[in-house]
């Protein structure tokens, strides 16, 4: 923007110059606002849907994926790919000796995995199924998280559903680690602990587990999954992490002026 402004002050002086002043003023303060807003604009990436779906045949498993993709060349964007093709691989490859290494690929698994199972099985098997979605929940100028919500069903009494928060660095063009959010992930983790016992009704003297949850040791602990959303930070334990099915994820959403002081990079409320 820099080299824009040096290349144009002779002709923008000499075009104001001509102007009354109370129309310069005018003028100068649209100038501003456009600036700032195309800046604001250049914070937010662009995507487009991506929708993968695979049912080639009757008997075959129905698999269903929508993701995001990054319309712009860049290494954010190639991270953000490589990571949510990583996810999805993980979910889809059902036997663990096929070295997946694409999307396709992982599919084929799935299908094959099904496919096996029906020959052995062919008057018990039960068709397969994986809807799986990505959504952005939160971008600023620093970072970018991305929510992968997924349900695989392989027979049996109920089908699995699970979140999965992948956070991003823009300026670096990386996913975070969930230590790298933190300042101090022992303070966090304390202050997250009386949070989740004001939500859970646990008294402070209680033994974390007192009223059903199922943390490892009796002792809380930060859940495997932790994201940004415009309503705050979300902790989100998925099922079966400190709960039973039944019980459904168990979410915790801090705001961010409560957290702030534990972030590396604040964000703005």
């Amino acid at each position: 923007m820099y080299s824009y402004l040096t290349e144009n002050t002779t002709e923008l002086y000499f075009c104001t110059n001509l102007i009354p002043p109370p129309m310069k003023f005018q003028i100068v303060f649209v100038l501003c606002f456009v600036f700032l807003l195309s800046c604001k604009n250049d914070e937010k990436l662009t995507f487009e849907p991506v929708q993968i779906t695979s049912n080639s045949c009757a008997d075959c498993p129905k698999v269903d994926i929508s993701i995001p993709k990054v319309l712009e060349n860049s290494k954010i964007g190639r991270t953000i790919e490589t990571a949510l093709q990583e996810e999805i691989i993980f979910l889809l490859t059902f036997d663990e000796e096929v070295d997946a290494k694409s999307i396709k690929e992982a599919i084929q698994s799935f299908n094959k995995g099904y496919m096996d199972l029906k020959e052995l099985y062919s008057d018990e098997s039960v068709g397969w199924e994986a809807n799986i979605a990505g959504k952005v929940t939160f971008e600023d100028q620093n970072r970018l998280t991305i929510l992968l919500d997924s349900y695989i069903f392989t027979g049996g009494a109920h089908g699995y559903s699970g979140k999965r928060f992948l956070n991003f660095g823009k300026k670096k063009g990386k996913e975070l680690e969930t230590w790298e959010i933190f300042k101090n992930m022992p303070e966090f983790e304390d202050f997250a602990e009386e949070k989740f016992r004001e939500q859970e009704n646990i008294a402070l003297d209680r033994a974390i587990n007192s009223t059903g949850f199922m943390f490892e040791n009796d002792e809380f602990y930060l859940p495997e999954n932790i994201g940004f959303t415009e309503e705050g930070l979300q902790l989100l334990y998925n099922q079966y992490e400190v709960a039973s099915y039944a019980d459904g994820p168990i979410v915790l959403t801090l705001s961010y002026n409560d957290i702030n002081a534990f972030l590396n990079t604040k964000v703005k409320s």
